[in-house]
């Protein structure tokens, strides 16, 4: 499926479709079962062109495997939920049960993890902080055996539809696609930025707005960790911009008659050209 919206905004990277199934696509990248691997690197492979596949095995990570809707995958952090708590936060060489688990996992994890998961990420105040973080989580079983990043411009929409539609943009196209979102709308709050890890953005945060009346579209990749993991592989001045599958055909129609078609997008459309070319 060519997107009317990617064309109109010179995207360097293609959309990618976030699709639920129970047949295992060929040839499709996939992490080995029970190793780590970020779900942003096969957002950046999607997006370059080939498809990835995630199980309820094969998720990368434990906040990916929640990001992506394989329930609550914390339960399974390395000395239990609790030491996800420090992790995130303070740091787990504060009390008991974390320093007897950093010593169990010390030959089995890489230096920087360690470090983190003793000195914590920092990323919340405090472990009770977390925790309230996690429980509003809109954590969620998806009903399928595969979660699936596709290229949008291999799906066919006769035969198949996706969940999520992400594109990744930089400043302008960002700006085009806030616009966008709300140009046939009533209302100002069309777009949401909830504080969440960069895979939870495009998967279980997008995915409870598609179930709601009114639908928002998901900016996501504020999440530092995840924007130094796709950095090499995709560049470092791109967020996410994650569409329910309904609200991504109504943009769609949206385009012909709108600000896309007039002198400001065009100026700074003619820009985006050469960052498309890499200029």
């Amino acid at each position: 499926m060519e997107s009317r919206i990617a064309d109109a905004l010179n995207l360097k990277y293609g959309p990618v479709a976030i699709m639920w199934t129970d047949e295992k696509p060929e040839e499709a990248g996939e992490f080995k079962k029970g190793k780590w691997g970020c779900v942003m690197w096969m957002l950046a492979r999607a997006a370059k062109g080939k498809t990835a596949v995630f199980s309820e095995e094969t998720y990368g990570c434990w906040g990916g495997g929640v990001g992506l809707g394989f329930g609550n995958q914390y339960l399974k952090f390395p000395g239990g939920i609790e030491c996800f708590y420090y992790f995130l936060s303070t740091g787990n060489e504060q009390w008991k049960r974390g320093k007897e688990t950093a010593e169990q996992i010390k030959n089995f994890v890489t230096k920087d993890f360690l470090e983190d998961f003793l000195k914590g990420e920092r990323y919340l105040k405090s472990p009770e902080m977390v925790k309230d973080f996690v429980e509003a989580m809109p954590m969620m079983d998806v009903p399928s055996k595969y979660v699936v990043f596709k290229p949008l411009d291999q799906v066919a929409p006769e035969k198949e539809e996706p969940e999520i539609v992400i594109f990744l943009a930089p400043p302008d196209q960002l700006s085009a696609l806030v616009i966008l979102a709300n140009y046939g709308r009533q209302g100002t709050e069309n777009v949401t930025i909830p504080y969440a890890a960069g895979c939870q953005t495009i998967g279980i945060f997008p995915y409870k707005e598609a179930k709601s009346e009114n639908p928002r579209a998901v900016v996501g990749l504020t999440d530092i960790s995840a924007r130094e993991n796709l950095r090499k592989q995709l560049g470092k001045d791109l967020l996410s911009f994650a569409v329910p599958w309904q609200m991504f055909l109504e943009m769609e129609g949206n385009v012909e008659g709108s600000f896309l078609q007039r002198r400001t997008w065009s100026l700074l459309s003619g820009e985006n050209r050469n960052y498309r070319r890499g200029k």
